[in-house]
């Protein structure tokens, strides 16, 4: 009997343990995110002022060049596919995985990721083709090729989660409608 109420006890704090420990390590991952999205924000308004052609414009000429604005629209998918990351985290901490919902979210992460690789590989082929001949486009292709690999590389990494959780819901529905 003794011996029952100890394990018993050992059962409960291991799953408290293991539920503090999942709530604080998603909520660490929530402020990760957080940070990786206000760190984008500060780059989108101090990069276009630190840029060599900014230096004798003024802020309207500076924050309305096309290629900023290019910038900013490709960023617009960054932040969105940032808040469908934190809202995966929060179906995580709500023991909601298995949903529909999770599903979408990693599809419209994958999505936005496509869209991004698309999106700088023709900003790179654009600065390739119509860049001055006195400029060296080689660093602005060589981050255009970084982006994209990244991209991609989370793109092909969501398709993947995104196929294992809809075979685990389908899995999952069919346990439930044989029981």
């Amino acid at each position: 009997m003794f011996i029952n109420k100890y394990l018993l006890l050992l059962l409960i704090n291991i799953r408290f343990r293991k539920f503090i420990m999942n709530k604080y390590s998603i909520i660490f991952l929530k402020a990760v995110i957080l940070l990786i999205g206000i760190g984008a924000f500060a780059i989108l308004i101090w990069f276009p002022l630190t840029e060599g052609r900014a230096t004798n414009l003024d802020l309207f000429n500076i924050y309305f060049d096309p290629f900023i604005l290019y910038g900013y629209a490709v960023s617009i998918l960054f932040f969105i596919a940032l808040y469908k990351a934190f809202r995966l985290l929060g179906y995580i901490g709500q023991n909601n995985v298995f949903s529909s919902k999770a599903v979408n979210a990693l599809k419209s992460i994958k999505n936005c990721a496509i869209a991004i690789s698309a999106l700088i590989v023709a900003a790179g082929i654009i600065i390739r083709i119509s860049h001055n001949i006195e400029d060296d486009p080689a660093g602005f292709l060589a981050i255009c090729i970084v982006t994209t690999f990244a991209s991609i590389v989370i793109a092909t990494t969501a398709a993947i989660f995104q196929k294992l959780l809809q075979n685990a819901i389908d899995m999952k529905s069919e346990n439930d409608l044989t029981i």
